[in-house]
């Protein structure tokens, strides 16, 4: 029966939930969803490798990667990512990452940079070289991936000047998860998210006179959603449980984040951590496994 739980287990675990700013408590954008027999990871901030290890889970079961976008607070990680498990016995299938027109590009582009240990590791790691293989995907919205009953679709947001930018949706045994990635407020976001079980979003916050005295901060902020926009996203789509995640608070503190989202939002409400996890059965439960243990 145990086996049988977990072969239909649906699972999210925020292993970053950062922003560029260096925090030793969040580190880089990264999720991890873990749905029945399929295991992907949602972006790569910094330490996404190290945070998966924590998670108790073998690095090297990990193999498939999607992207919101290119910005390199969410791709850092991928070289460590991909070449790390190698070394480790990840060698049979090649590390997969889909995401928006340049991932393609950006993939082989690492691939050079890394040549001489690409090919010095088989000889003196005696690690088989198809390990190593990268199967790159520039993708467009709509269905990206279907298997084992578990269905991934990417849909735009709005992160302009960064075009495209997805969020994904995850669809497995009638339940549904929804990953914003970084976005301005977004009818298609909404429109994808109508009813999910769990809606991962990002949010940006900054006092007024703090925003009319810096170009560069309301320039950032503008790139995302404050959170009174983040609730009405959140009334209107109406998750069973909404998470905030990548928060970008300029002398804002989570206790005026959260009062300002609930001007607009009364529903569930969490506030990201890292290595926070999501079971999602009848009911969305939260474990925080740091106060578990």
């Amino acid at each position: 029966m145990d086996a049988e739980i977990q072969a239909n287990s649906f699972k999210v675990t925020l292993l970053g939930t950062g922003t560029p700013r260096l925090q030793s408590d969040r580190l880089g954008s990264s999720t991890f969803v873990e749905a029945g027999a399929e295991k992907f990871i949602f972006d790569c901030g910094r330490c996404t490798l190290h945070r998966l290890g924590q998670t108790g889970t073998s690095v090297t079961e990990v193999n498939t990667l999607f992207l919101t976008h290119l910005h390199s607070d969410h791709t850092v990680g991928i070289p460590d990512l991909w070449l790390t498990p190698w070394i480790f016995g990840r060698w049979e299938d090649p590390f997969r990452v889909f995401g928006p027109i340049g991932t393609q590009k950006f993939m082989s582009k690492l691939e050079e940079a890394f040549e001489f240990d690409i090919h010095i590791r088989p000889i003196h790691d005696l690690v088989p070289p198809q390990g190593v293989k990268v199967d790159a995907r520039d993708i467009q919205e709509g269905v990206v991936y279907e298997n084992n009953g578990v269905k991934v679709t990417a849909f735009e947001v709005d992160h302009r000047p960064v075009k495209p930018s997805f969020g994904y949706r995850v669809d497995y045994e009638g339940k549904a998860v929804v990953i914003s990635g970084d976005t301005r407020f977004s009818e298609n976001l909404i429109d994808h998210s109508k009813n999910v079980n769990l809606l991962i979003h990002n949010v940006a916050a900054a006092r007024e006179e703090d925003l009319r005295q810096s170009e560069r901060m309301r320039s950032i902020t503008n790139l995302h959603l404050m959170p009174e926009e983040a609730g009405e996203v959140f009334s209107r789509s109406n998750p069973e449980l909404a998470v905030y995640t990548h928060m970008v608070l300029y002398s804002t503190s989570i206790e005026e984040l959260i009062q300002r989202t609930r001007r607009t939002y009364t529903g569930p409400l969490e506030i990201g951590e890292d290595l926070m996890v999501f079971d999602i059965g009848e009911n969305v439960t939260v474990h925080r496994p740091w106060k578990e243990t």
